[in-house]
C-alpha cells in the first residue's frame, strides 16, 4: 500500500498549477514514477488485451493413475467371515453376543489364517470369491460338494484419508463398493463452506495430482471425479481470500471479495456506488496491478458513457487498487472551505482592534 501511496502522490504532482489536471500524465510525471512504474491509457484500442481470458482447467484426474481395478484384496489386519451351509460345526455363530467381527477369522500378519481341519490358509492379496474357491476344494477332502461363501466381516487393512476443509476430517475405509473422490467427500461431512473444490490435491504413490471436483459438479467433467485406492490422502484447501481494494472519491469504498468469479472495473465501481458526482473525477479512475518492484497503473475516463462500457471490458485481479482521483475544481473547493472561517474571522478580529485604540 505504501508503493500505491506514492504513486498517486506523483500523480497528483503531474497536475498543473492552475488547478487543472491532464490525463493522461503528463510525460514529465512518468518520468517521476521511475523505470519501475508503467501507465496504461485504457481505450478501444488496447481494452481486449485487458479483458477476462481465464485459461480452460484442463481435466487433470486424467492424469491422476487408476488404483488398478476395484477386486477388493484381502489384506492383513481384515475379518473374514465364513459360512459354512448344512455344516454349522463349521461356522463360529454370532449369537445374540457376539457379532460376526468378533466370531470372524483375523488375517494374521503373514497373510494367513486359521482355519478348521485345513490349517493356515493364505488370503492376503486374494479376492474373497478366490478365497472362497480354495476353501471349497481344501474341503472336498472332508466335505461332500461343500457350499460356502466368504465375507469381508471387517474391512481394517486399507484406508483413503480424507482432510482439510470438510466437516469431519477422517479416515475411510476401503470396501468392496468402489469409492470414488465425491463419495469420500460426502463421507467426511461434505465440502466446508470455505473449502475450494477446484484444486482438491490426492497423494498417490509418493506424488500429488490437483483435481477440480468443481468441474465435476457443475460441468459433469467425468474424470474430475477419480476413484480412489487404498493409500490415497485427499486433501481439500480452503479458499484463499481474493479481494480488490476501491478506494477514493466513491460511494462506498471498501475491499470486495472476488470469491473466485471475474469482476470487470465497472460492476466494482457500480457496487460500491459509483463515482461521487460532487467530488470524483470523471477522468480519474486509476487501476494500480503489480508491487513496488513491478507496477502497472491502468488509467480510464469515464467523462463519456463509452468509458463505463469499455470499464466493462476490462476485468480485475486479485490484489488490485482502484482509486477515484478528486476533481480539480472540488481540490480548489475544499481548499476555499477550509480557508473561509480563518478569513471571515479576519475582518472581525481588525474591527475589534479598531475598537481598542478607539477607547
Amino acid at each position: 500500500m505504501r508503493s500505491v501511496i506514492a504513486i498517486m502522490l506523483c500523480l497528483g504532482l503531474s497536475a498543473c498549477s492552475d488547478g487543472t489536471s491532464e490525463f493522461p500524465v503528463t510525460s514529465s510525471g512518468q518520468e517521476a514514477l521511475g523505470d519501475n512504474v508503467h501507465l496504461v491509457r485504457l481505450n478501444e484500442g488496447n481494452i481486449r488485451t485487458y479483458g477476462r481470458n481465464l485459461p480452460q482447467r484442463q481435466p487433470e484426474a486424467e492424469t491422476l493413475p487408476g488404483p488398478g481395478g476395484w477386486n477388493y484384496r484381502v489384506a492383513p489386519g481384515d475379518i473374514l467371515s465364513v459360512l459354512v451351509y448344512n455344516h454349522p460345526e463349521l461356522t463360529m455363530p454370532a449369537g445374540p453376543d457376539r457379532s460376526s467381527v468378533e466370531t470372524g477369522f483375523r488375517v494374521q500378519s503373514d497373510g494367513t489364517f486359521f482355519y478348521p481341519f485345513l490349517g493356515q490358509v493364505q488370503a492376503e492379496g486374494m479376492a474373497p470369491e478366490e478365497i472362497r474357491a480354495n476353501l471349497m476344494g481344501a474341503l472336498a477332502e472332508y466335505i461332500t460338494d461343500p457350499q460356502l461363501e466368504v465375507r469381508v466381516a471387517a474391512f481394517n487393512s486399507q484406508a483413503v484419508n480424507i482432510t482439510g476443509a470438510v466437516v469431519t476430517p477422517q479416515r475411510l475405509p476401503v470396501t468392496t463398493v468402489p469409492m470414488t473422490l465425491l463419495d469420500a467427500v460426502n463421507a467426511a461431512g461434505g465440502l466446508d463452506p470455505q473449502a475450494d473444490a477446484e484444486r482438491v490435491t490426492i497423494q498417490r504413490n509418493g506424488r500429488a495430482y490437483t483435481v477440480d471436483l468443481d468441474g465435476f459438479l457443475e460441468r459433469g467433467i467425468f474424470s474430475n471425479n477419480p476413484m480412489l485406492g487404498s493409500g490415497d490422502v485427499v486433501y481439500v484447501p480452503a479458499s484463499a481470500t481474493e479481494e480488490v481494494y476501491i478506494l477514493g472519491e466513491v460511494g462506498r469504498p471498501a475491499a470486495i471479495d472476488l470469491e473466485g468469479e471475474g469482476l470487470s472495473l465497472t460492476q466494482a465501481l457500480a457496487r460500491q456506488g459509483g463515482l461521487n458526482e460532487l467530488r470524483g473525477d470523471a477522468r480519474g479512475i486509476f487501476v494500480f496491478r503489480g508491487n513496488s518492484d513491478n507496477m502497472t497503473v491502468f488509467q480510464l475516463s469515464v467523462e463519456s458513457p463509452t468509458g463505463f462500457l469499455l470499464g466493462t471490458r476490462f476485468d480485475l485481479q486479485p490484489d488490485d487498487v482502484v482509486y477515484v482521483t478528486r476533481s480539480p475544481r472540488q481540490r480548489w473547493n475544499d481548499t476555499i472551505s477550509g480557508l473561509l472561517p480563518s478569513v471571515g474571522g479576519v475582518p472581525a478580529l481588525a474591527r475589534a482592534n479598531t475598537s481598542l485604540e478607539t477607547f
